[in-house]
């Protein structure tokens, strides 16, 4: 993707500023967009003290205009638009009884409608380059988990989303991937609901079953450089996706049992009283 422009939602860490590495090292132009300026700002600096050329371009995917000033930004600086990728999201976790409607708002407003927003602001650039637009849902989207279903329901959507878009999209030449990631090293599993991150939490994923966001990020700009329909990330996301497709009474089961350990381990640490 040698001199492509690309616009990174998210960009500030994990998976998007793995795949603005990526993108850099193969010659294409990065513009980074997140809230969080400071990081944007530090990866952007790197990227160009390595040769690259990238700027960071503060950007709330929950705020209408943002995304069009970023697409601004980057025709602005390069003078074209060749690629997005709309990576920007968070996962709110709880069972449905413990969840409020305001929690499935938010959870919709960055996940589904925040990656509306920025599709619709890039594509009037895209099309005039016949460019590529990359949407990162997740394994999720797949896959119902307990304590998940805001999480798993904005997912579900950005898949239908894309499905949709692509058949739209076809005439006019811009490519659309829907990519699903499995357990990648990021952030995502120590934020709480309210996207506060705790740097000393504990992930409760097995290391062994987390792959790295180089890893990841290598998967996803081959995808968008194939222009390929759908790419599920990481050898685990595959089997998982693979299962719901075919055996999805075994996954059913699998949820089940999970359910069921974590509904134990709650009460057992209630009676020991390591929570309310």
């Amino acid at each position: 993707m040698k001199d492509n422009v690309a616009l990174i939602t998210g960009a500030s860490s994990g998976i998007g500023e793995a795949v603005a590495r990526e993108l850099v090292r193969r010659g294409a132009k990065v513009v980074l967009c997140a809230r969080r300026t400071d990081l944007l700002e530090k990866v952007a600096a790197e990227l160009r003290a390595a040769g690259g050329s990238a700027i960071a371009v503060a950007c709330d995917v929950t705020k209408d205009g943002d995304p069009e000033a970023a697409v601004a930004r980057a025709v602005a600086e390069y003078g074209r638009l060749d690629t997005v990728l709309a990576n920007a999201g968070f996962a709110i976790a709880g069972r449905i009884e413990a969840l409020t409607l305001d929690d499935y708002r938010r959870q919709f407003e960055t996940n589904v409608f925040g990656t509306i927003r920025t599709l619709q602001a890039a594509l009037p650039e895209l099309k005039k380059t016949k460019g590529r637009i990359g949407v990162v849902g997740s394994v999720n989207g797949f896959v119902g988990t307990p304590a998940t279903s805001a999480y798993c329901a904005s997912k579900f959507a950005v898949r239908g989303l894309c499905d949709a878009i692509r058949h739209e999209l076809k005439a006019s030449g811009v490519s659309v991937t829907h990519i699903a990631p499995g357990f990648v090293a990021s952030e995502i599993r120590i934020k709480d609901n309210q996207e506060t991150v705790h740097r000393h939490a504990k992930d409760a994923t097995p290391p062994w079953l987390v792959a790295s966001a180089e890893s990841a990020a290598r998967e996803i700009v081959n995808a968008l450089s194939r222009r390929k329909r759908e790419q599920i990330v990481t050898f685990h996301g595959k089997v998982f996706v693979f299962l719901e497709r075919h055996f999805s009474w075994l996954v059913a089961q699998l949820a089940g049992v999970v359910d069921a350990d974590r509904r134990s381990d709650r009460k057992r640490a209630a009676r020991h009283g390591r929570v309310g």
